[in-house]
């Protein structure tokens, strides 16, 4: 049934820098990350057409803020989808990565 959720099982997969969304054992959805000493970069997230509007997205999205979360460091969302969904999801907040340094003339 098109439009339905559907229960997204994600799995990390640390040696392609990525998390994985699998809906009834497909591969729905990507979401690629690089790692950093003090900060994960989530750098693009894709689902699949199939699966579009079933929470595959929000699913990653969740997924990727909570490794970050979990392990006590920053992200920063290169990701247009992440950064959007972190900025309504504010419980996420102080794993935020805002750069302090500035550039000045």
């Amino acid at each position: 049934m098109a439009g339905a959720k559907s229960d997204v099982t994600i799995v990390r997969d640390d040696d392609n820098k990525r998390l994985e969304a699998h809906v009834d054992g497909k591969l729905a959805g990507i979401a690629e990350y690089i790692p950093a000493k003090q900060v994960i970069a989530f750098v693009h997230t894709e689902v699949e057409p199939a699966y579009e509007g079933r929470g595959v997205g929000s699913a990653l999205a969740r997924a990727a803020l909570d490794m970050a979360r979990d392990a006590d460091t920053k992200f920063l969302a290169v990701c247009p989808f992440i950064a959007g969904w972190a900025a309504r999801h504010p419980e996420y907040e102080p794993w935020n990565y805002r750069p302090t340094s500035r550039v000045v003339d």
